[in-house]
């Protein structure tokens, strides 16, 4: 039997949302650090799309793969919130915002695999 794509993107995601926590964590430990800057982790669907396979024809009777269209992206520069006097870029309440965002997100990858998973055992036994 091949692998099941979802259960390995709910691996990856569950991977960088712990990634994420870990770097929010690092924040809020630093907030009373001089000159510390605030960090933050490429987003999932950034991550996915830098490491995706890309599709090659082998003949030129193959169809034209879509990487080669051109799209416009609009990118939003992220806000920093404050900076303090001795150059400290981490505002509390903005990492304990990502950290809520976090947690939800594992809660949701969590919830579609568990019932992924309850869907698929239904399948198998029939």
């Amino acid at each position: 039997m091949t692998d099941i794509y979802l259960f390995g993107l709910s691996s990856r995601r569950a991977e960088w949302l712990s990634n994420r926590q870990t770097i929010v964590a690092e924040n809020i430990a630093n907030v009373n650090t001089p000159g510390y800057k605030s960090k933050d982790i490429q987003g999932f669907s950034d991550t996915m799309q830098s490491t995706q396979l890309a599709m090659v024809g082998s003949s030129p009777m193959h169809m034209a793969s879509a990487s080669g269209r051109s799209v416009d992206v609009e990118e939003r520069p992220e806000n920093e919130w404050d900076v303090t006097h001795s150059g400290n870029s981490v505002t509390l309440e903005q990492e304990l915002l990502k950290s809520g965002e976090v947690s939800t997100q594992y809660t949701l990858n969590a919830s579609i695999a568990k019932a992924f998973h309850r869907f698929f055992l239904t399948s198998v036994k029939g």
